[in-house]
């Protein structure tokens, strides 16, 4: 499995990191943002989808190993710049560089290829990137709504 987010996602974890920050951010609670390296590259995916895909591995005949990824490549920068253009708001005055959250032995770029799962299994992502940093956003937006909750969420579809 690669990186499969939520807002169900851990706040130490970059996604989350980011979106929790923007909700605060665009509610005025918050006015920075620390980062580390914002080059790293991921293929991000919903974590509901994800899901499924193991149930269909569960399905199928004879055990096999399958990727579930989706083919794409976002970098920390890209998922900040779409989480922010989605309340409306420039990154870039915002996000603060801070040394110590760079990591000494972070993988440059980490990509998967799904198509052995969309062959044998039928599956295919649906929710990408783009959409997913407004799902996260949203549900970091409805949490603070509602009192600062750890998360709020429901199973999205494209």
């Amino acid at each position: 499995l690669f990186n499969h987010e939520s807002p169900r996602r851990g706040d130490t974890f970059v996604t989350r990191k980011i979106t929790r920050a923007v909700a605060r951010i665009a509610a005025g609670e918050q006015s920075e943002l620390f980062m580390g390296n914002l080059d790293s590259v991921r293929d991000w995916g919903y974590a509901p989808e994800y899901v499924e895909a193991m149930w269909r591995m569960l399905q199928h005949d004879t055990p096999e190993d399958f990727v579930v990824a989706t083919n794409t490549a976002y970098t920390v920068k890209d998922f900040l710049q779409l989480s922010f253009e989605h309340v409306g708001l420039d990154w870039e005055k915002y996000v603060r560089f801070d040394e110590r959250y760079l990591r000494p032995t972070e993988v440059d770029s980490l990509i998967g290829d799904y198509s052995k799962a969309k062959d044998a299994l039928g599956w295919t992502p649906s929710i990408l990137t783009p959409r997913l940093a407004q799902i996260m956003v949203d549900a970091d937006i409805q949490a603070l709504e509602l009192g600062g909750t750890r998360y709020v969420d429901s199973v999205q579809t494209v």
